[in-house]
């Protein structure tokens, strides 16, 4: 892949039980697809504070240096990250699905892509092959099935779940990697300023669907589960006790808490 200039977007992770900071799982994943297609060549980014040891996580995995974009708490990474970009030689940047700390959006690489006006490619698995500017990739979708795209240079990708697991983290050479900081303009996020942050909740379970593949055998379903005693049929209703029955009913379904 020699016509491909690597960059990954890295950030701080923590373990799903203790919280101990740690290299971020899917950010792991671009790493070794980077290392994978590019090698030695691989460049890794990180904006944020340098002195954090968490980082060295990803040397371990045979990087030489890692890039550490100096940012205070609180910062707006988007513009520094952008800025780098563009004055780099960078035609494909793969970054994670998600961050594991901080916001954890997954925002980054659609704003990234919009700033830089380049194209997006979610749920990347692999880089097959590149002929005259022009990338074959392999995008997972749901089922494990997988899509070839073709896309050209430059352009931003995020990493899938199912692309190849990074490998261990040696400590060796995460002792010896280097990190290399700069101090890039500081721009303050005063959206996160005024947003207020939460721990995520599991999503609600949904309405149980009935499976069949032609009219026939879903109206036969529907009519079963309609006379089988489980249900209610509620006519000449106001508006006022309909909607606390279909209250009612979402609450025992648990999709309302």
């Amino acid at each position: 892949m020699t016509d491909l200039n690597i960059v990954a977007l890295v950030s701080l992770g923590a373990h799903p039980t203790s919280g101990r900071p740690r290299r971020a799982e899917q950010d792991a994943r671009a790493v070794e697809l980077g290392l994978r297609l590019a090698g030695e060549d691989l460049e890794v980014l990180h904006a944020g504070d340098p002195d954090q040891q968490a980082l060295r996580g990803y040397l371990g995995m045979g990087l030489e240096e890692l890039n550490v974009l100096e940012q205070p708490s609180g910062a707006d990474a988007l513009p520094a990250l952008a800025d780098w970009l563009r004055g780099s030689h960078a035609n494909l940047v793969l970054t994670g699905t998600q961050a594991e700390t901080g916001e954890g959006s997954g925002m980054l690489p659609y704003l990234l892509a919009e700033r830089l006006g380049w194209p997006l490619v979610v749920g990347l698995v692999d880089v097959e092959q590149v002929d005259k500017g022009v990338a074959q990739v392999l995008q997972a979708l749901p089922r494990g099935q997988r899509r070839r795209l073709r896309v050209r240079l430059p352009f931003i990708a995020s990493v899938d779940s199912a692309a190849p697991t990074a490998r261990q983290s040696a400590f060796g050479p995460a002792r010896r990697g280097h990190i290399e900081a700069s101090q890039p303009a500081i721009v303050n996020d005063t959206l996160l300023a005024e947003a207020e942050l939460q721990p995520a909740r599991p999503r609600p379970k949904r309405l149980k669907v009935i499976k069949a593949r032609t009219a026939a055998e879903r109206m036969r379903a529907s009519t079963a589960k309609a006379s089988g005693g489980g249900g209610q049929v509620l006519t000449d209703l106001t508006p006022g006790q309909a909607a606390e029955a279909i209250m009612k009913l979402l609450s025992e379904e648990g999709v309302l808490r």
